[in-house]
């Protein structure tokens, strides 16, 4: 009876040993014929929800990225598709019926609520770009964009309170905001800017064909637009310029929200941009910016890409 009771048990043994030699032999085959064993483990074969929880770097300039799918059936290798990045766009709001350079005219006004009813806390003068998050629909059907202060500001004291703009007097634009590229190396566009700061005249050329002249305002004596060669390394649609700045001989009082279409091109802070506050193009006016005139920044800032070569000469 003992003897028939191990004869048995092997017997059951051996027959369980077969079936998890079965198992794990038919796993492999699976894994085999979905051509994932090489990655078997890896984000490739991860839910695409796990791998992207899993990534860490950061799209930046890519019109398109690579990823690996599952091949059809009957192919040997994966197939390689490119997806289209689509870039984040925020909302921005150019002012264009309003006063002028000095305050002439009716100004629009900037105010604390979203109404006419609420309080006046800036004048806005025609040229101004702001960037806005959201907007307020009032019974009447007017519509106010709040305007949004997102960027570093010198003297942040000086903003008081809300800012909401009718949308009346406005421009809605969509526009992917700061863009940067930290490399100061050579220029990677076919594209030039020249400003000539004798004639006070800018110049933009594309494979050597002239784009684009206009008279500018390049930095006074005491604040002068740096001469040499240099790159196009961050644009954005709008930022705050606010004075006096450190350690300059002129500490002149400003304060100017808005200020559009900005193109920089020295870590000094030298920047291309419009300036909606004067019309005294073709001589010296700035801190050391180069002035352009608001009917032609924003076709300037659109036409030149990152890594535009800027030359300032006399």
């Amino acid at each position: 009876m003992k003897k028939k009771t191990k004869k048995n048990i092997w017997y059951i043994t051996l027959v369980v040993v077969e079936a998890l030699c079965i198992i794990a032999l038919s796993f492999m085959i699976f894994v085999l014929l979905q051509d994932g064993f090489d990655n078997y483990g890896t984000n490739e074969n991860q839910s695409p929800q796990t791998a992207e929880e899993q990534k860490t770097d950061f799209l930046t300039d890519e019109e398109g990225v690579m990823i690996i799918e599952n091949p059809d059936k009957g192919t040997e290798s994966p197939e390689e598709v490119i997806i289209p990045i689509n870039r984040v766009l925020f909302e921005y709001i150019e002012v264009f019926d309003s006063c002028g350079p000095h305050f002439e005219g009716e100004c629009l006004n900037a105010r604390s609520g979203p109404g006419t009813d609420y309080p006046a806390t800036a004048k806005l003068r025609k040229g101004v770009v702001l960037k806005v998050d959201g907007e307020v629909e009032r019974d009447n059907g007017e519509i106010w964009y709040k305007v949004v202060f997102d960027e570093w500001l010198r003297y942040p004291e000086r903003v008081k309170g809300d800012w909401y703009v009718n949308s009346d007097y406005v421009e809605v634009l969509l526009d992917e905001g700061d863009k940067t590229i930290w490399d100061h190396g050579k220029a990677t566009s076919t594209k030039e800017i020249i400003v000539d700061r004798s004639e006070q005249k800018l110049y933009a050329y594309e494979n050597d064909e002239l784009f684009m002249e206009i008279s500018i305002s390049t930095g006074l004596e005491l604040t002068p637009t740096p001469r040499g060669t240099f790159t196009v390394f961050k644009k954005t649609p709008s930022r705050y310029m606010q004075g006096p700045l450190p350690n300059l001989i002129d500490q002149q009082y400003y304060d100017l929200p808005g200020v559009p279409w900005n193109l920089y091109f020295t870590d000094g802070g030298a920047v291309i941009h419009g300036a909606y506050w004067h019309n005294s193009f073709g001589r010296k006016y700035s801190h050391g910016c180069v002035n352009v005139p608001i009917d032609k920044a924003r076709e300037l800032y659109s036409w030149t890409p990152l890594g535009t070569k800027v030359t300032v000469k006399d």
